[in-house]
């Protein structure tokens, strides 16, 4: 299967929502989404990535980097909203996005690429620990900001 990648524009944002709407049982509203990618859309450190074939979004990434001051981690990414729509799984669609994502953190000199992942999506984690992503021996704190 042919498949390109590149980065997301404005105008292919209603059909990214719409894929990661599907993917992650999330209900995200278009003008939300405009917002907050007009506010980051120069940001270099933020990157959205979309898979193509013939023309329609299959394949979607966030990348978001996050150099430290700390020598031990360094520069780091973290993917998140990884997904390949359902219809097109099973082509090394997966493979090859993580292989464009991993292209764009070694040119930001990243140092490490981390992602977390809803319970739920076990055939992403098959995936990552393909890829050669190690499960680390953490947990994923979150506390909503009052």
């Amino acid at each position: 299967m042919n498949i390109s990648f590149k980065e997301m524009t404005l105008d292919e944002l209603k059909e990214t929502i719409e894929l990661c709407n599907l993917c992650f049982e999330e209900d995200t509203d278009i003008e939300y989404a405009r917002d907050i990618f007009l506010k980051t859309v120069n940001d270099p450190n933020q990157t959205y990535i979309i898979g193509l074939v013939e023309g329609k979004i299959v394949a979607h990434l966030k990348i978001n980097v996050i150099p430290t001051i700390y020598e031990k981690m360094n520069t780091y990414a973290i993917l998140n909203h990884v997904c390949v729509h359902p219809e097109y799984r099973r082509h090394k669609i997966g493979t090859k996005l993580l292989d464009y994502a991993f292209k764009i953190c070694k040119e930001k000199n990243c140092k490490v690429v981390e992602l977390w992942s809803m319970n739920f999506r076990t055939a992403a984690h098959g995936l990552y620990k393909e890829y050669g992503f190690n499960v680390d021996d953490a947990k994923f704190f979150s506390k909503q900001v009052d």
